[in-house]
């Protein structure tokens, strides 16, 4: 009698828990939704708050160096303007307008790319459709229903009977 006592607490805490896990599940779909797609936007954000870090350092160095060479605003500004180095014995790359656009349109696609990984796992977005909320609803409430209805505890018999 007592192994059958164990056994029907068991299956009551498991379909239970099954029961109120699709329950709340079904309940709060919208929510986990709002919250995964919050998280995931808060990632963009932070990484593009990184980059602008690593863009500040980078621009703050540029400067220290601008202020400790004097040179360098001329090789820059010949690189940067697209005008003829004086220096005839240096040998400058030249850059095309069609390469920059190309380097430029691959950094932002990978970025973009990046940046378009959902979070949101698969099965909540099969469940997040009006019909299987309600049905994840009335399943949970069924497995709550049977678990109460067959795995109550026992009636205790009287010992006079």
């Amino acid at each position: 009698m007592r192994k059958q006592n164990i056994l029907r607490a068991l299956l009551f805490a498991i379909f239970f828990s099954i029961g109120a896990a699709a329950l709340c599940g079904s309940i709060l779909c919208d929510e986990l939704l709002r919250y995964y797609t919050n998280k995931q936007l808060l990632k963009v954000a932070e990484e593009s708050l990184d980059r602008l870090e690593s863009l500040n350092i980078d621009y703050d160095l540029l400067l220290q160096q601008l202020e400790k060479d004097p040179n360098l605003v001329k090789r820059l500004a010949s690189a940067t303007l697209g005008t003829h180095p004086a220096d005839a014995n240096t040998i400058y790359p030249r850059v095309t307008a069609e390469r920059l656009a190309t380097a430029r349109k691959a950094l932002a696609e990978d970025s973009n790319r990046r940046h378009l990984k959902p979070i949101v796992s698969d099965w909540l977005m099969r469940c997040s459709g009006p019909a299987q909320r309600v049905i994840l609803f009335l399943s949970g409430a069924f497995l709550i229903l049977i678990s109460f209805i067959c795995f109550s505890p026992a009636e205790q018999r009287s010992q006079e009977e």
